[in-house]
């Protein structure tokens, strides 16, 4: 017998786009709500039409964060597809929206009004730059927020341009603050029948996840620099070229290190007094780390990976991502698992991260076609008949038939 999912009786009402709120409710998803996925009929959520690559029409995007999960084509600008809006509120435990400020404040689907008559509703707002200030109308994106909120700034070779990170981990980490905080909303309505509303902001998230260097600067008034692959902190902490390649070296205290000199057989970088402490060798980095990469460059990458790891020494090989997806680790956790499309058959997915031992994360659908699951669900939140649902069809409130993104 399958053991019952954590949110199996929590209702998700998604009315967000690409990427944010998308990767927040899939996560609500996989730990077992009921998540719809209200989208614009004919033409869905953006990313259906990011790419390519896609598969049978559909977005390699898209399918990255929208499994389990229903499709609800429906048109909000129309009163209809409002009032259908409003009804399926009535049904839901959390409605997670990103449009811009103001937008559904004008159609009364703000929180202030939908909460008069639904206490217990949790409504979750994903913005660029939050809703109250001075920039709460500018539209927010990934790029954009990685420049204005600092992590460009330290990211990059020290001598080059600043970088962003390569994925949109503004974007993802807003969407990990907003399910964190919607959890924490739920205890809360579970002791007082009191919901709430969530503001999270991509600016908000990307200054929170600064973290140690955020708190350095604050200290110290420093303005930190982009160091390449070091760290700021930690001496010797980065990537070390070697004769066949580069590995990755985190040595966080001065035991490891001592242990590094040994593997390296250089007696010689431990008996000296100014390299026995992290705070000195962070000192005098520029003139460890040079003998440090010069014996690096000796043997190929998997000798010393091989030295190292028989060492407890943390230190890793640089993947590409066939590599990641057949470490032996990697399929061993289940991060990568395979759900049945209906158009494309097998799809391979990333796999949920926490591994609970009684409720734990699935995949238990695939990311639906646009539309598909239109009048099942009217049928099955809303009672709907289907006359009822064939009307709204005709007056374009609404539409039925499931169709590929592309």
């Amino acid at each position: 017998m399958q053991s019952p999912s954590s949110l199996h009786d929590i209702r998700v009402l998604d009315l967000s786009r690409v990427l944010a709120g998308p990767y927040c409710s899939m996560l609500l998803g996989d730990y077992g709500a009921d998540v719809l996925k209200v989208e614009r009929p004919h033409s869905g959520d953006d990313t259906r039409r990011w790419g390519p690559p896609w598969v049978e029409g559909e977005s390699a995007y898209f399918l990255s964060v929208n499994r389990n999960k229903r499709s609800l084509a429906l048109n909000i600008k129309h009163p209809k597809g409002q009032q259908v809006l409003r009804e399926l509120v009535a049904q839901s435990d959390i409605l997670l929206e990103n449009f811009k400020t103001g937008t559904l404040d004008a159609w009364g689907l703000d929180y202030p009004t939908l909460s008069k008559k639904h206490p217990r509703l949790i409504y979750c707002s994903i913005s660029g730059y939050g809703r109250t200030g001075p920039q709460a109308h500018r539209p927010g994106y990934d790029f954009a927020v990685q420049a204005e909120g600092g992590i460009m700034s330290i990211t990059g070779p020290a001598d080059g341009e600043p970088h962003k990170v390569g994925v949109a981990i503004v974007d993802i980490t807003a969407g990990l603050f907003a399910t964190t905080a919607i959890l924490a909303a739920l205890h809360h309505r579970d002791n007082t029948g009191q919901g709430q509303y969530i503001d999270v902001s991509l600016l908000d998230s990307q200054v929170a996840w600064l973290a140690n260097i955020a708190q350095d600067h604050l200290l110290s008034g420093n303005i930190p620099q982009r160091r390449g692959n070091a760290h700021a902190h930690i001496v010797p902490y980065e990537t070390f070229p070697t004769s066949d390649g580069h590995l990755a070296l985190a040595i966080g205290n001065d035991g490891q290190y001592q242990k590094l000199c040994q593997v390296l057989e250089r007696p010689d970088l431990w008996d000296n007094p100014s390299y026995q402490t992290n705070a000195s060798r962070v000192a005098l980095r520029n003139e460890l780390v040079p003998q440090l990469q010069q014996a690096f460059q000796t043997r190929p990458t998997q000798d010393w990976l091989d030295l190292l790891l028989d060492a407890g020494l943390p230190a890793g090989s640089i993947n590409n991502l066939s590599q990641v997806f057949a470490h032996p680790q990697i399929q061993a956790r289940e991060m990568l698992q395979s759900v049945e499309h209906p158009t494309i058959g097998s799809l391979p997915q990333v796999g949920p991260v926490a591994k609970m031992s009684t409720t734990p994360a699935s995949i238990r659908s695939a990311p639906p076609l646009l539309g598909a699951d239109t009048a099942t669900v009217l049928h099955e939140w809303l009672d709907y008949s289907d006359e009822q649902i064939h009307e709204l069809a005709k007056e374009q409130a609404i539409a039925l038939s499931p169709t590929p993104s592309h």
